[in-house]
């Protein structure tokens, strides 16, 4: 994908009666995107790394913002802990974005975060 938006406009096609395996297509396409990154690393990956990094972001500042609503029917624990990897996330992503030369291993464990919580999403589901 070229571009975030699109990427996240390409997954909402999926049924949406199940937000929970929506939620979860949308981080294993982000976790995706970031392995092949990874995977194809050169230093020419400035552009689509900050592509990713940037619909990753987005994914997780959605995440927060919805955690953060008092209607939100999470437990208080859980919205906590959604907040949490929100700001690592973001922590994360900041660190990477700021190095002039990024460490490809710096993905992996945004990559891992989003695979991790997206296997969850899809068992629950």
């Amino acid at each position: 994908m070229s571009r975030p938006h699109e990427a996240y406009a390409n997954a909402s096609r999926i049924a949406i009666s199940d937000p929970r395996e929506f939620e979860a297509s949308i981080l294993t396409r982000a976790a995706g995107q970031l392995q092949r990154i990874r995977d194809n690393w050169t230093a020419e990956s400035n552009a689509t790394l900050r592509d990713a990094l940037l619909y990753n972001r987005r994914i997780w500042t959605v995440f927060a913002a919805s955690a953060a609503e008092l209607e939100h029917p999470l437990p208080r624990e859980i919205k906590q802990n959604i907040a949490n990897l929100a700001v690592f996330i973001f922590k994360r992503t900041a660190e990477i974005e700021a190095n002039r030369e990024p460490e490809p291993q710096l993905l992996d464990t945004l990559i891992m975060i989003n695979r991790e919580i997206a296997a969850g999403l899809y068992q629950k589901g």
